[in-house]
């Protein structure tokens, strides 16, 4: 792991990285916007001491690797066969420069990378993948995206792998994953309709996955058993975690129902009901392995062991962000339902 002075510079090679690729107004320049991005993110996650975070790193470096050569080779034929390096393109070509996109975006059915790069990371890695490493390709295909075929079965295949992938799952990093990978299809969704919607799903999200990360950093859990291994003086603790989960999976009243109401509305008012209907389904889904984790522990007469001695009464306090962030998640919705109510 890098020092703190490396860690700061590299994050914000990786920022200015995914920027530059934003911004571009070339395809070139966004092909090296997203090369700058994975050789800052590449060192952050490598550490010798930590071998799982050393094979993590190798898997995602090629993976990557494969993705932006597949991207570049689009590219110089897309010029050879069409024009220069605009952004303009016709759907054939369009759905072949998303293929590398959807790959880098961690998206069904190119997500086979995913999980288990995610199992080998940091918490504060897992976060930055699961967010800021997503802007640049979804930004990208906002450029190329129409409602065909291609963009409707790796919609569905997004929701439904991300949502049925996770029912299994004891990893709280691969639950994670595979939520990750069920909201990269609502934000393809978003992104058919309007960009401005997805730019609004994406900071939502993004803060969501923030705040359960902060949260499970927090409790120092990673297995679905261990949250059932803390005792009374981590009441606040468990019920930060929880609600985040729960606020991630969509949940009414939380912050992260939001999103998806307005999503399903944009597609009811496009006449796209029957695609709502399976999304909503399998958000349920999602739904439901969230509630299967946190349900034990919201009952009233749920079972605290008494032999466990590690005390979490001073890392509330040390964690202020955690706090904030589960409060924004608990009550923005209500916060919004004013809001609109008002005006």
């Amino acid at each position: 792991m890098p020092s703190n002075s490396t860690k700061i510079l590299l994050l914000t090679t990786l920022m200015g990285g995914m920027l530059m690729s934003v911004s571009s107004n070339s395809w070139l320049g966004a092909w090296m916007g997203l090369e700058i991005n994975l050789m800052s993110f590449i060192p952050l996650m490598s550490n010798v001491k930590n071998l799982y975070n050393t094979e993590a790193s190798l898997k995602y470096f090629i993976v990557q690797v494969l993705a932006s050569a597949t991207l570049l080779f689009m590219v110089v034929m897309k010029t050879l066969a069409e024009d220069l390096f605009t952004l303009e393109s016709s759907t054939y070509t369009s759905m072949i420069i998303c293929t590398p996109l959807l790959l880098k975006s961690g998206a069904a059915p190119l997500h086979w990378w995913f999980p288990g790069v995610m199992e080998g990371l940091s918490w504060e890695n897992c976060a930055l993948l699961m967010t800021i490493q997503k802007a640049a390709p979804l930004m990208l295909m906002s450029y190329l995206i129409e409602i065909n075929a291609f963009t409707l079965s790796v919609i569905l295949l997004s929701t439904m792998v991300g949502s049925i992938g996770g029912l299994n799952q004891t990893s709280m990093r691969k639950i994670l994953t595979y939520s990750s990978i069920n909201h990269t299809g609502w934000m393809l969704i978003a992104l058919t309709t309007s960009e401005s919607l997805w730019m609004m799903y994406f900071a939502i999200y993004s803060t969501l996955a923030l705040t359960v990360v902060s949260a499970i950093k927090l409790s120092g859990t990673s297995f679905i058993n261990q949250t059932m291994l803390t005792n009374k003086e981590a009441t606040l603790m468990k019920f930060m975690m929880f609600t985040s989960l729960l606020s991630l999976g969509g949940l009414p009243p939380f912050l992260g129902f939001l999103p998806k109401w307005i999503v399903i509305q944009a597609m009811i008012t496009n006449n796209m009901a029957p695609l709502a209907t399976i999304v909503v389904v399998t958000s349920l889904i999602t739904l439901y392995y969230y509630l299967k984790i946190s349900y034990s522990s919201f009952m009233i007469l749920n079972v605290e062991p008494k032999w466990n001695l590690k005390s979490h009464k001073n890392e509330t306090k040390k964690n202020v962000m955690a706090v904030i962030l589960s409060s924004i998640s608990m009550m923005g919705m209500t916060i919004c339902t004013i809001i609109t109510n008002i005006n």
